[in-house]
């Protein structure tokens, strides 16, 4: 056996990736929003994009192309509606798989473009729907400006207790969380401070009597003790009352009324005033309100069709700035800075280009899924259908890893409200008289329909709501029903008929 070294020609056949193309696979998975950021700080790295407005027209082009990427105001092309059968170029560079690839460097050029920089994801909150509550959000709840629940107690207890006690107070305010509770034992805080256990009680007295009532309690009895007394209802039966919170959510009227030793009319009239409390007093201050969701993309019924826009609002201007690099490397420059120019300027033509695809991408896959899901934007859900992702792949000619991709994080803004692309991908149930398949979101909207409709003498069982879904053509087993039931958050037969009892009583 020899162990001369010596040459050896192997022939092989892989898939490699670069740099460039996995940050345009990346760029898929990323909102508007978070595209706009990432532009941003591209622009802050690469002195040659220039990101914005601006009338003056498009630059003269150069070797490499790509000079712009912008969204027009509306589907001004075939590429844009679902009908229209535009392929744009290089589409096929996103559709790959990373699990099945490798990545490869095989030049200085491969590393541009800042393949990490920029794209940490913010979550955009999952929740598929139509964006929220019926009534939306109380806005006389939320605190004014950047007063915080902290900094309102603090302020009360700068004018009401001074030296030791206000110091044993400023602590106390520390640990008391975004609803108003109290979230440690007074012994541990007395041991911590060295004080005495009843000093400590005494400054968490005073702290319970600031404004919002309620505050400052270390459970919700406590809390809601505090505002009876505010109010001037803590008489003894009340205090029953609140010390069995648990009977109350169980809806055991007989029970209570034994022991508070009231008859039905005193009873509801103490539900009806339990009712009237805040069980988180401090949720009125502070925090940040809850960031509305941007549409990625709006849909709208144009003719016999529908139109597909991306959100031109969230997606900034990125221009080539060929007037700086011709002055820049028109002067002098060493190897070394005519390289890095030289990458700069590709780093920039790749990034317009990769942007341009990933919105031709994005505009292949909704049109795709508004002409699948058409029942349910002419009709609502009852009409979803049962869709994956790779049916919508196989319809585009994509890999269902760049499907998922595009979905991901994405909104879409439509005449029945805001729905994440997710939301349209359902299981299928299969029809009782053997017909089509119809989605589990649809079912689930049927079930809710039924419960919100039930007769609060007659309440609906999970076997009753069977048979009705059976009647109107559902194929579902019970186990089923009480999946969906609970996933929307409904309680049992037994819970809606205490609930319903509860509101007969107040």
């Amino acid at each position: 056996m020899s162990l001369a070294p010596r040459l050896d020609l192997r022939q092989s056949q892989s898939l490699v990736m670069t740099p460039q193309l996995q940050q345009a696979i990346k760029l898929l998975a990323l909102s508007n929003l978070e595209i706009e950021t990432f532009i941003a700080e591209e622009v802050e790295r690469n002195p040659l994009l220039d990101a914005g407005g601006g009338d003056d027209g498009p630059p003269e082009p150069v070797e490499g192309g790509g000079d712009e990427f912008e969204v027009r105001d509306g589907p001004a092309d075939a590429s844009e509606l679902i009908l229209g059968g535009g392929e744009a170029a290089g589409e096929a560079a996103l559709d790959v798989d990373l699990a099945t690839e490798s990545f490869h460097h095989d030049s200085a050029s491969d590393s541009i473009g800042g393949l990490d920089g920029g794209l940490g994801m913010n979550g955009a909150g999952a929740g598929a729907g139509a964006g929220g509550s019926e009534d939306g959000p109380d806005l006389d709840s939320i605190g004014s400006g950047d007063l915080t629940l902290a900094d309102h107690l603090l302020a009360q207890a700068g004018s009401t207790v001074a030296g030791p006690d206000l110091f044993i107070a400023q602590h106390l305010i520390d640990q008391i969380d975004e609803c108003g509770y109290l979230t440690i034992s007074l012994r541990e805080i007395a041991e911590r401070l060295g004080v005495p256990l009843a000093r400590v009680e005494a400054v968490l007295a005073i702290i319970q009597t600031f404004d919002p009532t309620g505050v400052g309690a270390r459970d919700l009895a406590e809390c809601l003790a505090l505002q009876a007394k505010e109010a001037d209802r803590y008489d003894p039966c009340m205090a029953r009352l609140i010390d069995n919170l648990e009977l109350v959510a169980r809806g055991d009227l007989v029970r209570l009324r034994r022991i508070c030793n009231v008859d039905d009319e005193d009873l509801a009239d103490m539900i009806r005033e339990l009712r009237s409390y805040d069980p988180k007093p401090g949720c009125r201050y502070g925090g940040d309100p809850v960031p509305a969701v941007t549409p990625d993309l709006f849909v709208a019924r144009r003719g016999n069709g529908w139109a597909v826009e991306i959100n031109a609002a969230t997606l900034p201007r990125l221009l080539v700035n060929r007037a700086y690099y011709a002055e820049v490397s028109g002067g002098k420059q060493d190897k070394a800075s005519k390289a890095w120019l030289t990458d700069m300027l590709a780093s920039a033509n790749w990034l317009v280009k990769a942007l341009d695809q990933r919105q031709r991408t994005i505009i292949k896959v909704a049109s795709e899924i508004v002409k699948q899901q058409e029942g349910f934007f002419l009709k609502g859900v009852a009409h979803l259908r049962p869709l994956t992702l790779r049916q919508v792949a196989d319809a585009i000619e994509m890999h269902e890893s760049t499907v998922s991709r595009v979905t991901s994080n994405k909104y879409l803004s439509c005449a029945r409200g805001l729905f994440e692309l997710k939301y349209f991908f359902t299981s299928a149930i299969q029809s009782a008289d053997g017909g089509e398949a119809v989605s589990a979101e649809a079912v689930k909207s049927a079930i809710k329909t039924l419960i919100a409709a039930e007769d609060p003498k007659k309440i609906l069982s999970d076997d009753t709501l069977v048979e009705l879904l059976n009647a109107k053509g559902f194929d579902i087993a019970r186990r089923t029903v009480a999946k969906y039931r609970e996933a929307m958050g409904i309680g049992s037969s037994v819970q809606r008929r205490r609930q319903k009892a509860l509101e007969g009583a107040g």
